[in-house]
């Protein structure tokens, strides 16, 4: 899916979870490991595109919470191993 995104796209995304992956890597200093950023970040990132229920926002939040801890878990292998080079 990443490939079939548009080139801007994903250069927002590569730099943007280069930057997630690179405060990860320090979480023993700052206690923000891919689990933490996810929660902060995932809420800002994708949402439902109608008002729903609480019930129905809550399970869409951690789905996309979960997507978003994992990509930046992943990020070497889903954006290319050079994430560090573009900084």
């Amino acid at each position: 899916l990443v490939n079939q995104l548009p080139e801007a796209n994903l250069i927002l995304l590569r730099h943007l979870f280069g930057v997630l992956h690179h405060i990860e890597q320090n979480s023993g200093v700052n206690q923000m490991n891919a689990f933490n950023l996810a929660l902060c970040i995932a809420p800002n990132m994708l949402w439902l595109p109608s008002p729903t229920g609480p019930e129905e926002q809550s399970r869409s939040t951690k789905k996309v919470a979960l997507l978003v801890q994992f990509l930046i878990e992943n990020s070497g292998e889903i954006f290319g191993g050079d994430i560090a080079s573009l900084f």
